[in-house]
């Protein structure tokens, strides 16, 4: 047992050439976990979708024992919303072999979205391209995880009660008019709770939307924290920082 957590740790931690192409394999199922929950939150449970979803449910089941056994706290991973939110995505992907009549489980697979923050660290790390555009890339990602979570959560509430929200598509259209202030009004949340839903998805999907805009269109900066006065950025061409005057070290990518 010792030893085979060593190999995880080495795997999982190390600086190998093997450990490099043992993350990008995780990265590469993550990126398709996280396709497969967009694709089939929108389809009927057919065998070739509960194959799927057990599939990948094992695969996010050996991924999660495997960071938890070399944890030195496992214990403090249960703090982690990461945690958590694999927990309900492993639980979402095998309930179907166990329980009969729990298709509306199968919407919570929407959280596995969240993974998609601890993506985006891997390549942080790992990819030039991702460091020059990263404001716009977590901006859009943040709208896109909000857009299918609550298009979830209002599935979920709404499906069974709300003659209007039949399918997830129903969903996904109202969070979508409601995001954009559109509001055709063929779509409504009855009752304080979908009222309550209505403006969670109004006042955080407007809020995203323009930050979106705001760093698509703002000129280009990076992240650079200056020694003295601790401003984080910076022209790329800066010499200087502009509030303090002290000369900066600005690392670049050398040239191409």
């Amino acid at each position: 047992m010792t030893a085979l957590i060593a190999r995880l740790r080495a795997l999982y931690e190390g600086d190998t050439d093997g450990a490099h192409r043992f993350r990008y394999a995780l990265l590469a199922f993550d990126v398709a976990t996280v396709a497969f929950v967009i694709a089939t939150s929108f389809l009927p449970l057919s065998p070739w979708v509960a194959v799927g979803d057990v599939v990948l449910g094992l695969g996010v089941l050996a991924d999660f024992a495997g960071r938890l056994a070399i944890s030195r706290a496992p214990a403090r991973e249960f703090l982690r919303l990461g945690t958590w939110t694999d927990v309900v995505a492993i639980a979402s992907f095998l309930a179907p072999m166990f329980v009969q009549g729990v298709g509306f489980l199968r919407i919570l697979r929407t959280l596995r979205l969240l993974r998609t923050y601890q993506l985006l660290d891997r390549l942080r790390r790992d990819s030039g391209i991702f460091r020059r555009h990263e404001e716009a890339i977590l901006a859009a990602t943040n709208l896109v995880v909000f857009v299918f979570v609550m298009t979830g959560v209002v599935y979920v509430t709404q499906a069974g009660s709300n003659p209007a929200i039949g399918s997830p598509v129903d969903a996904l259209y109202f969070t979508v008019t409601s995001l954009t202030t559109t509001g055709y009004g063929d779509i409504t949340l009855p009752g304080p709770s979908g009222r309550l839903i209505s403006v969670v998805v109004m006042i955080c999907g407007v809020t995203l939307f323009f930050r979106l805009a705001q760093v698509v269109f703002r000129p280009y900066k990076v992240r650079f924290p200056c020694p003295t006065c601790g401003l984080q950025r910076h022209e790329p061409d800066a010499v200087h920082c502009k509030a303090c005057g002290t000369v900066l070290n600005i690392p670049d990518e050398g040239a191409d």
